[in-house]
């Protein structure tokens, strides 16, 4: 057999017996240079991901146990190609596709005459709740908008005069607002959306997370392809949540010294990422080999309002970047069960001696665990529900606190004090870059001198794509969901000892 053919049959794996090459020395002297190393990716592994994915929403059979035990590479791929040829054997019925009410190049209506009816009820509340922006008396009664700009379709002004007369400042930001109008309305068209098909498996140890920007993110974490840029917006308004996270605490995480890590930065998140990248422990499954478990990373966002009602899959994305640690992650506010869907488990239970705060429990993937509690953070640091705190596997998520704001500036007065306790890192994010300079003025007025800056404020790479529109004013009310990002903890005193000499006795 010629070189080249048996370069081709060793790498095909051919089983012949003149194809065959069992002698290392002999498969280094016919193979190229690196081509052990190498790894082939066939086209059609792609659109089967569906099928190997470990939580199948179409399967509920196939969903594992909690604890389900993290698989090796070679394990893996088993898995991979048992669940394919499961599904050669027993293909699943074809779906009929329902048509969708809007088509992609019908997207844009004004608010007033659009066919859905969720969103001529968001102009009615925008009609009744802003009011013109032109700085000009107005009539009793005249200052609500009514007129409908007919390039964005959302109304923004009392009259057709006073639009155009403030024409100059509406044109910069007319194409966000219809962008908005767009995007709401592609959300409801009724059209399939293949960009929720998260990807649920977990990172391989020899496949590296890159967290440069959003699309290497998704192609190193084996997404399906998003090629159209609104499918883009609408898929990262429900990832950044999970993935912010996963970019400040991750090891390759882009955020360094050279780019706004500070040194308490480094020291506190070098201890994070120590628990949550840890050696293999060698386990072999037997008595004698059991090795010790380490306890749960446990997130507490607090706050939590929309971000505790999102789908599980989304959340399951923090255990599958981090496939050898357990999660625990803890929504904690006064606001956790007010948008929850009600597919979720509902209503919550009851408050009981054993449940004195009545916490909702889940386990929506391997080894992640979620709990939801209607309560302030203060109200619960008190009892010492969550006590003691670790800076090694505990860290705090703040998405848009709103420190500054009239309505929780009270509450967070009391909840800051405690948390600067903890020692442990405190991620904050913002809407815009006032929102988040708002934020930070406010800790440095409240806890000057208490607090050292892990990460210096700046924008998020990972934020939300899609623009948001704030109904009590839509002009000036625009934001992007997780738009900034820094962090902060309780400042820590070295100890300082003063050592004594002993009198010299002089002859």
């Amino acid at each position: 057999m010629k070189p080249s053919r048996a370069v081709a049959a060793t790498l095909r794996g051919c089983s012949s017996a003149s194809a065959s090459v069992t002698d290392p020395a002999r498969l280094t002297r016919i193979l190229p240079r690196n081509a052990l190393q190498c790894r082939t990716y066939s086209n059609a592994s792609r659109p089967l991901q569906s099928i190997f994915s470990f939580l199948n929403r179409n399967d509920p059979d196939k969903v594992p146990e909690p604890g389900f035990p993290i698989m090796q590479s070679h394990e893996r791929r088993k898995e991979r190609i048992k669940q394919v040829k499961e599904s050669w054997k027993n293909p699943k019925p074809a779906q009929v596709r329902s048509v969708p009410m809007l088509s992609q190049t019908n997207l844009f209506h004004p608010l007033s005459e659009s066919p859905i009816p969720e969103m001529r009820e968001m102009g009615q509340r925008i009609q009744e709740r802003a009011v013109c922006p032109v700085d000009v008396p107005h009539e009793v009664g005249k200052h609500q908008v009514k007129f409908e700009c007919p390039d964005c379709g959302i109304p923004i002004y009392c009259c057709e005069e006073h639009w155009m007369d403030d024409y100059e400042n509406h044109v910069l930001v007319c194409e966000t607002m219809r962008e908005i109008n767009e995007d709401e309305h592609d959300l409801r068209s009724g059209r399939e959306f293949p960009e929720f098909e998260y990807q649920l498996l977990e990172q391989e140890d020899d496949c590296l997370i890159n967290f440069t920007n959003w699309d290497t993110f998704l192609y190193t974490r084996e997404f399906e392809a998003v090629n159209d840029m609104r499918a883009l917006r609408q898929v990262t308004k429900l990832l950044t949540y999970p993935v912010t996270i996963g970019s400040v605490i991750h090891e390759l995480s882009p955020y360094g010294l050279n780019n706004r890590l500070t040194y308490e930065g480094l020291k506190s998140f070098a201890a994070t990422r120590y628990s949550l990248h840890p050696v293999l422990s060698g386990s072999d499954g037997t008595l004698k080999g059991q090795k010790q478990i380490p306890p749960p990373m446990r997130i507490f966002v607090l706050g939590a309002r929309g971000e505790a009602s999102l789908p599980r899959e989304v959340w399951a994305q923090l255990p599958f970047m981090f496939p050898r640690v357990n999660f625990h992650l803890a929504f904690i506010g006064p606001e956790v069960f007010l948008q929850r869907p009600r597919h979720l488990d509902w209503p919550p239970p009851p408050r009981s001696p054993g449940n004195p705060f009545g916490t909702l429990y889940e386990r929506p993937a391997p080894r992640m665990k979620i709990s939801s509690t209607s309560e302030y953070f203060h109200t619960l640091h008190k009892t010492g529900m969550f006590a003691p705190y670790d800076p090694y596997f505990d860290v705090f998520v703040l998405f848009h606190p709103g420190f500054s704001h009239p309505a929780s500036v009270t509450n967070w007065e009391e909840t800051l004090p405690m948390l600067l306790e903890t020692k442990c890192p405190i991620i904050v994010t913002g809407y815009t870059k006032e929102d988040m300079d708002n934020d930070v003025e406010w800790v440095n007025n409240t806890a000057k001198g208490e607090f050292d800056v892990l990460m210096e404020p700046g924008q998020n790479r990972f934020s939300s794509l899609r623009w948001n529109i704030l109904e009590t004013d839509p002009t000036g009310g625009l934001s992007q969901s997780n738009w900034g990002v820094w962090a902060f903890r309780g400042k820590r005193y070295e100890t300082m000892q003063r050592v004594t000499t002993p009198d010299v006795i002089q002859l």
